[in-house]
């Protein structure tokens, strides 16, 4: 059979100790026994590994982020289309993921397919409504609250009940044991992502996750879940397995047909030692350890890349259980040539 060509453009390349899912989504396509992919790199910074890691890119464009205005990173997209023709881009990153969205429409007129959650439904899941969102949807959340000022921190003891955890809006999740230890975590996450600070209850359990895929219409496309073997102290996994949990996937599943869930997904939820199921997270796109899911048989990144496109696709019905993944570093040699070249043409 005959593949079908297509120029994919990939965000998420900084495969570091903090790792985009960009890399293992590009390897997950190159797999792909439908699929004749060119891949485009769409690099935020000029040293992210994925940009230089053999049969990765097959051409990067260093991009402006989001915050520098919608109107210069749109401006940007464009111009990297007009050279290299796309046909689909896959955002990695949840602070890009707003932009994109109100560009759907705009980057469609052009030729450029998306497959992202609404507008409604990603902020419906954000840190912030969570609490509200498992009230509607019948599911287990533990109490959070947003926080702006010291004041508030003050004020928690009201609340909550130490250990707690101190996230950011976007990225990042501290325990914090005392009110001193949220000060310290307030000041690193409000100096990188701003406010609010998210200060959420500590569930003792085990920590589980589900990567899936929604149609848009109700319907669960895949869904493996796993559990995490090794966790960093940033909170990445970096080793997992997968499980046959069907309880995590009965809350996938509902999940996905009650809120239509259009995209990829990934559900973070702790298991209680009385087999209780607390949704601790949702992150609205593609996760970094979506490769694991391929390497039990549901090719997720390939899929969302034909929904995109339009295509049929039939939902995966099985996967493998008891699949590993674990990660390590590896030291690349390149040239400075490289990073030049990058630096001063935006192209590599």
């Amino acid at each position: 059979m005959t593949k079908i060509k297509l120029n994919i453009g990939v965000t998420g390349l900084n495969n570091t100790d903090n790792p985009g899912p960009g890399v293992p989504v590009i390897r997950s396509l190159r797999e792909s026994k439908d699929l004749d992919v060119r891949i485009i790199g769409l690099a935020y910074e000029n040293l992210e590994p994925g940009i230089y890691m053999e049969n990765t890119v097959d051409k990067t464009y260093q991009i402006p982020y989001p915050s520098s205005g919608s109107q210069a990173f749109l401006d940007r997209i464009e111009y990297i289309h007009s050279k290299e023709n796309l046909n689909v881009i896959i955002p990695n990153f949840d602070a890009e993921l707003n932009t994109f969205m109100l560009a759907e429409a705009r980057l469609k007129e052009i030729g450029i397919n998306i497959y992202l959650p609404t507008l409604e439904q990603f902020e419906e899941r954000s840190k912030t409504n969570l609490p509200k969102f498992g009230e509607k949807y019948g599911i287990k959340v533990p109490f959070s609250k947003s926080i702006t000022s010291y004041a508030d921190i003050n004020n928690l003891r009201n609340h909550f009940d130490y250990p707690l955890l101190v996230k950011g809006k976007f990225y990042d999740a501290y325990l914090a044991y005392n009110p001193e230890q949220v000060i310290n975590h307030f000041n690193k996450i409000t100096a990188k992502w701003g406010v609010p600070v998210i200060i959420q209850e500590f569930i003792r359990g085990t920590e589980v996750n589900v990567v899936a895929l929604g149609d848009g219409e109700g319907n669960t496309i895949g869904a493996v879940p796993m559990r995490k073997q090794y966790i960093t102290d940033k909170g990445k996994a970096w080793g997992g397995i997968t499980l046959g949990d069907e309880k995590m996937l009965e809350i996938t599943k509902k999940l996905i047909k009650n809120t239509k869930w259009r995209g990829g997904m990934e559900l973070e939820m702790i298991k209680t030692i009385n087999n209780e199921y607390y949704l601790i997270e949702i992150n609205p796109r593609i996760p970094a350890w979506v490769y694991l899911a391929v390497g039990a048989g549901q090719n997720i990144p390939e899929a969302l890349v034909k929904l995109s496109m339009g295509m049929r696709v039939e939902p995966y019905k099985s996967y493998d259980i008891g699949k590993m993944f674990i990660r390590y570093s590896y030291d690349m040699i390149g040239d400075i040539s490289q990073f030049e070249k990058l630096s001063m043409t935006g192209e590599l």
